[in-house]
């Protein structure tokens, strides 16, 4: 019996520990229950909206670029493109081959999307294809179930109306590299594109404008169920430029494919109202992406289709150089408009002879005619008589030999030589012979056609400080802001020496004896000037052809 007794004892301690120890475990259980699902359930529930909930950024309009009348120059329309995002697919290659079935993905292309794959953050859309038509769109909403982590996404993308036209002057956008990555989440988003070139990239963060953002409701496996909120993004700002679409489209079909560029300013307060370089090319294509082979034909065709020549070709102005070099005798009084010089058709300096490009000469002429008729032998002796310091002090007042900060990337400042200049830059001493050949515009001279469009404005508006102008855009909306639309400064020419050389460049078009009497406007109204600029070297002299100025090859302004 005691042994009994002993055994339902040590029982009932047994029974009582385990029945505490439940009791225990279940108490401990329904604090947590109450910890997790009482003090904890705001952030629990937080957490639980975080992976139901998505937050998205949405890009912004591109602002419009517009002429000076408001007539649309670049626009947006709406671009259907299919994207990947690489956490919701667990081999990517696969679904790369799948929708390879769908629409066609090049090897290239494949290459690209994987690095950008590895570039961004794995949440993070990576753009596949743009510019889906209705058929593709379709194709791969069907086959979704099929292509974990593919959707299709509705933005906007750039277009140009007019295309080459003013390609030039607009420039493009193109997809974002990863050396422009800046922290800017906007450049994160798939297919978002940033000015790489002309207005576009002047005044790209103008253009961008502020993202909006886009709440949306997903399921499990990150598809969008619905739309839970949405504030639209503040559209970038409206550039204005000084072009008028209707004159630029006429000088672009004149200068067509030839290897050219023309700029047409208003003299009194340099707005430009064309700026033409061709050949050109299609700015759309940036956008939507080149191929390599149609890279290969831009960069490998000899005419220079991608440079700006109106404002990065930097050539010799030839004879259109004889009016800076005319001003520079007269405001100096080392001529008068009276004097006379000699024109046998050649003038020698030593052992060398400079040929005029009249064989047998002009006889006596003034400074007038010697515009007109354009004699080298004149302004061979007139510069030789300034020297080619007061030449070049002349040639910069009048707008050459630094850059003139229109507003576009990669202006040149052309080059106006100097004895010291040639001393650092060469090495040897400035020559008199060298003198004379940059007396026509040759030489070391060179010049950017718009340097040439300026000099030409500031002597025809009577010997002011005209800057040539593209936009009308207020200062706060540019990058580098604009400066303040520059008042007329005069440069300090004596008025009659300008009425004289402006004279002669009306006859150089309308007199007889000019050199471009046959390009003259007859009809009434229309009064015209100007200077015929022929890089002509068949005759110059034979050291000056050893140093390099090509045989028979004519470059006309």
């Amino acid at each position: 019996m005691h042994r009994d007794s002993d055994r339902h004892k040590l029982f009932n301690r047994r029974t009582a520990l385990l029945a505490g120890g439940k009791m225990l475990l279940l108490t401990g259980l329904t604090g947590r229950m109450y910890y997790l699902q009482v003090l904890e359930s705001e952030r629990y529930a937080t957490l639980a909206d975080e992976n139901r909930i998505n937050l998205r950024l949405l890009p912004p309009p591109r602002g419009r670029i517009a002429d000076r009348y408001g007539r649309p120059l670049a626009v947006n329309q709406r671009n259907y493109q299919v994207v990947l995002i690489s956490e919701q697919t667990n081999d990517v290659e696969a679904t790369l081959a799948s929708l390879g079935d769908i629409i066609p993905i090049s090897s290239f292309e494949k290459r690209r999307i994987l690095r950008d794959i590895r570039r961004k953050r794995s949440f993070v859309p990576v753009t596949l294809r743009e510019n889906l038509n209705w058929q593709e769109v379709s194709q791969i909403e069907v086959n979704t179930p099929d292509l974990p982590g593919v959707m299709i996404d509705v933005g906007q993308s750039r277009y140009y109306p007019f295309g080459s036209d003013l390609a030039h002057v607009l420039g493009y956008v193109a997809a974002v590299s990863e050396k422009e990555t800046t922290g800017d989440p906007l450049l994160e988003l798939p297919g978002f594109r940033i000015g790489k070139a002309g207005v576009e990239k002047v005044y790209d963060l103008a253009l961008r404008g502020t993202g909006g953002s886009s709440q949306v409701e997903v399921n499990a496996v990150g598809r969008v169920i619905r739309e839970l909120s949405r504030r639209e993004g503040q559209p970038g700002a409206e550039i204005n430029m000084t072009i008028d679409l209707e004159l630029q489209k006429m000088v672009s079909n004149r200068l067509k494919d030839e290897s050219a560029a023309a700029i047409v300013m208003d003299v009194h307060n340099g707005e430009v109202l064309a700026l033409v370089s061709t050949p050109s090319f299609d700015p759309n294509a940036f956008n939507r992406g080149l191929s390599q082979d149609e890279w290969k034909t831009l960069i490998s065709n000899p005419k220079a289709p991608l440079t700006n020549k109106a404002i990065a070709g930097q050539y010799s102005p030839g004879s259109t150089f004889k009016m800076v070099v005319a001003l520079a005798a007269l405001e100096a009084g080392l001529i008068t408009p009276e004097s006379k010089v000699f024109c046998p058709g050649s003038m020698k300096l030593g052992n060398a002879e400079f040929h005029c490009w009249k064989r047998g000469g002009h006889g006596n002429l003034e400074v007038s005619d010697a515009i007109t008729q354009s004699c080298d032998v004149f302004f061979y002796e007139t510069a030789r008589r300034c020297g080619i310091d007061r030449i070049g002090e002349m040639a910069r007042r009048m707008g050459m030999g630094s850059p003139l900060d229109l507003g576009l990337p990669g202006e040149k400042p052309g080059l106006v030589p100097t004895d010291k200049w040639k001393r650092k830059a060469v090495g040897v001493p400035w020559q008199t012979g060298e003198t004379l050949i940059t007396g026509i515009g040759q030489g070391y001279l060179l010049s950017t056609p718009l340097q040439l469009a300026v000099m030409t404005a500031r002597l025809v508006n009577g010997g002011f400080a005209v800057k040539p102008r593209l936009t009308f855009a207020a200062a706060a909306v540019a990058e580098t802001p604009d400066k303040p639309a520059p008042g007329r400064a005069p440069l300090g020419l004596s008025p009659a020496h300008v009425t004289l050389v402006k004279e002669a460049m009306e006859k150089v078009v309308n007199s007889p004896f000019g050199t471009a009497y046959r390009s003259r406007i007859n009809e009434r109204g229309f009064e015209m000037g100007g200077k015929t600029g022929t890089v002509q070297v068949r005759r110059i002299s034979k050291a000056e052809r050893e140093q390099g100025v090509r045989k028979n090859k004519d470059l006309p302004w």
